[in-house]
């Protein structure tokens, strides 16, 4: 880690946790993202990574896919299975750029993936935005439909007085949703309003967190509150909530 751990305002800087077996490309990316100001943790190996999580949690993950001992997907898999770690902030780094294996990134837990060669500028916005996302919500109050209750200042969902357990990204849809019941929206305006303009995302990457988002919110006895909309999007569905 780098010795300095506050900014000289005295906020402290996001810890980065970089998992990646190929040593060069380490040394990059740690060099590139102290320069951008954040502090950076290593780990080569899946075990090593579970292990530093453990010890002290990062603020995001660049998770390589490809590692000895535990692949990133088993890491992401593990990290999402335990309460401390299901919402921390993971960024898949992969040669893998089909559209299947991208989707089984997103499918376990991935907030976002990026297919190497990538470009420094682009991960470093896509890691911005993502820390942004995972920050709690500065707005008082809470949101609420039917029996979803959102506290804002607290970051906290709950279903019929169920806990809801979100990571960043759903806890951001189920919020915009919230705002705007009964509204339909296009993958596009999804990702205007949820991952914002300036952040290219593939719009399948929005069907995936759908999916996440029902997930957690859906029990087998609870009715499925999104609503898909053939070739127009997805809402909230009002009919669900009488």
């Amino acid at each position: 880690m780098s010795q300095r751990d506050a900014t000289p305002a005295g906020q402290t800087r996001p810890l980065i946790l970089l998992v990646e077996d190929e040593a060069s490309l380490a040394t990059m990316l740690r060099y590139n993202l102290e320069k951008e100001g954040f502090r950076v943790c290593e780990a080569g190996d899946g075990e090593e990574a579970l292990t530093l999580v453990a010890e002290r949690r990062p603020d995001l993950v660049l998770l390589d896919w490809m590692l000895p001992s535990l692949s990133g997907i088993e890491v992401c898999r593990q990290l999402r299975r335990k309460p401390a770690t299901r919402d921390l902030p993971i960024i898949m780094l992969t040669a893998r750029g089909e559209e299947s294996d991208k989707i089984r990134g997103l499918n376990t837990g991935a907030d976002d993936y990026l297919t190497k060669p990538f470009s420094l500028p682009e991960l470093m916005a896509r890691a911005r935005a993502l820390l942004r996302r995972a920050q709690p919500v500065p707005q008082k109050g809470q949101l609420s439909w039917g029996d979803i209750s959102m506290d804002l200042a607290a970051h906290r969902v709950t279903r019929a007085s169920r806990p809801i357990h979100l990571g960043p990204t759903e806890f951001r849809l189920l919020q915009f949703f919230l705002q705007h019941p009964g509204t339909v929206f296009s993958r596009e305006e999804l990702l205007d309003a949820v991952w914002g303009p300036d952040i290219y995302v593939e719009p399948r990457t929005v069907d995936v967190h759908i999916r996440r988002l029902r997930k957690a919110l859906n029990c087998d006895t609870e009715s499925d509150i999104i609503r898909t909309v053939r070739a127009a999007g997805y809402a909230l569905d009002a009919e669900s909530a009488a």
